[in-house]
């Protein structure tokens, strides 16, 4: 029976399981024409159109890249009703074609125990997955990934889409560009996808807005479940110099007040900035020591989308997403170096699941011991991000023992 579970097979009775779970689930929405958390506001931009001129008083869809109209818009092909049964097929059909690349070819053997650990991730982050538009990013970045020393130039093309749908993947595109000895052309797929969308955008009238997304949210302050945010919510558990949090309804969030809350806020975009050209460097000084680049590719990929989360003034849960690709990717290049940092995601996967769903709001009215499931989910945040940063200045004070071509 154990051997079972190291079958091709086994993982795809897995899938199926963990996959008709959640469409159940969400049956329970969409049976009667409803939608389950974020989909609610999808739809209603498919709804109601991109068209800034209708959209005042509204939260913009433009907080998101424009290619993420794709899936918000398809998922309305068959009407408002079924709306969320949709979405959730869209995802169940991306998943489906990340599981198999995961598992044919060289990693038939490789990839089944990576594949295993992915759907137990699944079973805690699948009320965000299957909800949020990460969940249409994860499995293109893990197939890029998965193609990464391959064909770097698919692998870039594929980074550069889901960039476009969702920012965080340009994090992946950080270090693999850094690695990559084709570097020039995967910049070049790079901007041929950019200039793909920006024709398109402009031709469906948008083009003014397309970099909305980088500034309509620059005012808003600490999210509550930010790593920085920590503090503020202690100062709120105790009611400490009036402190609170409190909704910020024009972006739908829920945000710490208090005693230099508004100064971390403006310092949470240089300190990102400065995280972001730090891990340049420290990858730039490891390839030039010699460091395996495919390995380089995996741990910058880790130590860059880690302190996005980190140095991040939002931080909500659905980020917890976005380390599920690196880290699969990972335990399939090298299952032993990869088990920590997947022993880490899977406790933050846990510790976020225990917050939402489970328990956000007793979590917003400041009860002590969701303060403390997040506040353990955020150090385990700071210690991912450490065992990522530690790694990867050691691929730089070692010679590269197998050439690699990422």
């Amino acid at each position: 029976m154990v051997d079972w579970f190291a079958t091709p097979a086994s993982v795809w009775w897995g899938f199926a399981v963990v996959h008709l779970y959640f469409l159940g689930w969400m049956a329970s929405f969409f049976l009667g024409g409803g939608t389950f958390s974020d989909t609610e506001q999808y739809r209603q931009w498919a709804m109601d159109g991109y068209n800034p001129a209708d959209l005042e008083g509204k939260i913009s869809p433009w907080v998101y890249p424009v290619l993420a109209q794709i899936p918000i818009f398809l998922a309305n092909i068959a009407g408002p009703g079924l709306y969320l049964l949709v979405w959730t097929l869209i995802i169940t059909a991306l998943n489906a074609a990340g599981l198999w690349f995961l598992t044919s070819g060289r990693r038939s053997e490789s990839g089944i125990a990576p594949a295993w650990w992915w759907l137990f991730f699944s079973v805690f982050m699948g009320y965000l997955s299957f909800a949020r538009v990460e969940g249409i990013t994860a499995p293109i970045v893990l197939v890029a990934l998965l193609y990464a020393a391959e064909r770097p130039v698919v692998a870039g093309l594929l980074l550069s889409v889901a960039t476009w749908i969702k920012v965080w993947p340009a994090a992946v595109l950080v270090p693999f560009v850094i690695a990559s000895r084709q570097r020039i052309q995967v910049l070049l797929s790079g901007v041929a996808v950019t200039a793909v969308v920006a024709v398109g955008t402009w031709l469906s009238g948008g083009l003014p807005h397309i970099l909305d997304f980088l500034t309509n949210q620059g005012e808003r302050g600490m999210q509550l479940e930010a790593t920085f945010s920590t503090p503020w919510v202690w100062l709120s558990v105790f009611n400490i110099a009036g402190s609170r949090m409190a909704d910020n309804t024009a972006i739908n969030s829920t945000e710490v007040y208090g005693p230099g809350a508004s100064v971390a806020a403006f310092l949470m975009q240089p300190l990102l900035i400065l995280a972001a050209v730090a891990a340049a460097v420290l990858l730039v000084r490891a390839l030039n020591r010699g460091a395996e680049r495919e390995e380089l590719v995996l741990e910058g990929a880790l130590m860059v989308v880690t302190a996005f989360i980190v140095f991040n003034k939002v931080g909500s849960p659905q980020f917890i997403i976005w380390l599920a690709p690196v880290i699969v990717a990972g335990l399939a290049h090298d299952w032993d170096r990869w088990k920590v940092p997947a022993a880490l995601l899977m406790g933050i996967a846990i510790t976020t699941f225990v917050i939402y769903p489970l328990f956000y709001t007793p979590l917003i009215h400041a009860h002590p011991v969701m303060a403390a499931v997040l506040t353990t989910r955020n150090v385990l945040l700071v210690v991912l991000l450490w065992w990522s940063v530690q790694r990867t200045a050691e691929l730089g004070r070692k010679p590269a023992t197998v050439p690699a071509g990422a």
